[in-house]
């Protein structure tokens, strides 16, 4: 008898044009699930639809802007018929490789806007629908960066520590008032079309590290967002081949 994973049926994810978005999209999509995917470029959203056989709904938003944001996840729903499952991917890196002195105000701002102030949005936006929903999940996509530092990610690294205080916040009020769990998922580098801008093919074609699949992210995107997981709550799942927990200690 094949395993139920008891997915969510209807399931919507910003940042579904491209990257781990796309990748939980088209997992989610392969499982039977509906699958709404918001995102910024009308010509990837496209390419992204055809991509899962035409079998996906889309919607065109900023997820910075409050309005735009509200009206796709409405559309999404209206489509699908409800929301089980929230998948927040939408993110930018912005001015990677500057130095304290050199990040701009404006660069600054845009990163937040984006990767935190995108995230809350969206799940406010998709609270009326989700909290009718028999086994509401949201599943925010953090990053490793919110757990050590490099520098010339100065943004990217201030955005991703606010994600996994963001979940555990959500997760407290929203599983206490509406049973919605809220957790987060933070790997290391993966392979996506903003990674390779950010540190060059040359890189990513032979790393000196282990690097990820948008696929490999999407599993446990998939897992927490699944009614097997109903105790994992306020979570975030690091998934970086165990290296923050190496010891500094030269032994």
């Amino acid at each position: 008898m094949p395993l139920d994973l008891m997915l969510p049926e209807r399931v919507v994810v910003t940042g579904g044009a491209s990257g781990i978005g796309l990748a939980c999209a088209r997992l989610f999509h392969s499982a039977g699930a509906q699958v709404g995917m918001v995102g910024r470029s009308p010509e990837r959203l496209v390419a992204a639809r055809e991509s899962l056989g035409g079998g996906a709904h889309t919607a065109i938003a900023d997820v910075g802007d409050e309005h735009a944001i509200t009206g796709a996840i409405d559309e999404l729903a209206a489509a699908m018929g409800g929301v089980d499952a929230l998948v927040v991917s939408a993110g930018i890196d912005g001015e990677m490789g500057a130095s304290v002195r050199d990040v701009t105000a404006q660069g600054f701002r845009e990163v937040l806007d984006v990767n935190v102030l995108g995230a809350f949005l969206a799940v406010r936006a998709a609270l009326p629908r989700l909290e009718l929903s028999v086994s509401p999940s949201v599943t925010l996509v953090g990053s490793d960066s919110g757990f050590v530092a490099v520098p010339g990610m100065l943004a990217y690294n201030a955005s991703k520590g606010a994600i996994v205080q963001l979940t555990r916040a959500l997760a407290v009020e929203l599983y206490d008032q509406y049973g919605i769990r809220v957790n987060s998922v933070a790997p290391s580098v993966v392979d996506t079309p903003m990674a390779r801008r950010g540190l060059g093919d040359a890189i990513m074609d032979a790393p000196d590290f282990p690097l990820q699949s948008p696929e490999d992210v999407a599993w446990s995107v998939a897992y927490l967002s699944s009614a097997r997981a109903r105790a994992i709550n306020g979570t975030t799942l690091l998934s970086d081949f165990g290296y923050t927990g190496r010891s500094s200690f030269p032994a």
